[in-house]
């Protein structure tokens, strides 16, 4: 008696007659095209995010000693680029702005404002004849003068008044030339802290 031998591969299935089993799917390789789209829409959404950020806040250094004791140089700190789109900056604000005169941003405490009249007297500062209580500056001024301000302008004063180039030393401070708010230091970590304005009474 002959024997045939199998040759065929074997199977751990058994035969099944009717329609053939289907392949399991292989995983496609996706197509280049939609990965460099994926690519292009995470680089402009991380672009959108930072310019979102950057139109709101601004990042600067001081440097200098005009704001102490309020804020010290070499501090970082943040402000806030839209808070006067949406109001009028106030007596007390602590303020960054571009020198009327030259390419420097500055930080200084506002002051006046449009229609004030301001006085410096025997190291006192009054607004429109009431004197302002000053907790936070560093020494009272030593310098005297009177000043209106004009309409759509403020007058600004450094909190280390008698070491500060402000309004008292080049005039007013157009209200185009304003960039925003200060609202904390952040830098460094040991000085984290709300930037702390003042308010004084309505006068």
């Amino acid at each position: 008696m002959s024997v045939v031998e199998n040759t065929s591969s074997a199977s751990a299935d058994p035969l099944v007659f009717g329609e053939a089993p289907q392949p399991e799917p292989v995983a496609q390789r996706r197509p280049t095209s939609a990965f460099i789209r994926e690519i292009i829409e995470t680089l402009l959404l991380t672009f959108f995010i930072f310019w979102l950020v950057n139109s709101l806040i601004g990042r600067y250094r001081i440097d200098g000693n005009s704001m102490n004791p309020t804020l010290l140089n070499g501090e970082y700190l943040i402000i806030s680029n839209f808070a006067y789109q949406l109001d009028e900056p106030e007596r007390g604000d602590i303020i960054v702005f571009h020198h009327p005169r030259s390419e420097l941003n500055l930080i200084k405490r506002v002051i006046g404002l449009p229609g004030d009249t301001i006085e410096v007297q025997n190291g006192v500062v009054s607004v429109n004849g009431i004197a302002i209580d000053e907790p936070y500056i560093q020494a009272p001024p030593t310098y005297s003068s009177s000043w209106v301000v004009p309409e759509d302008q403020f007058f600004v004063l450094g909190d280390n008044r008698n070491n500060s180039s402000d309004s008292h030393a080049w005039g007013f401070l157009p209200e185009d030339h304003i960039l925003g708010k200060a609202l904390l230091v952040y830098w460094p970590p040991s000085e984290w802290t709300k930037v702390p304005h003042y308010d004084y009474p309505s006068s």
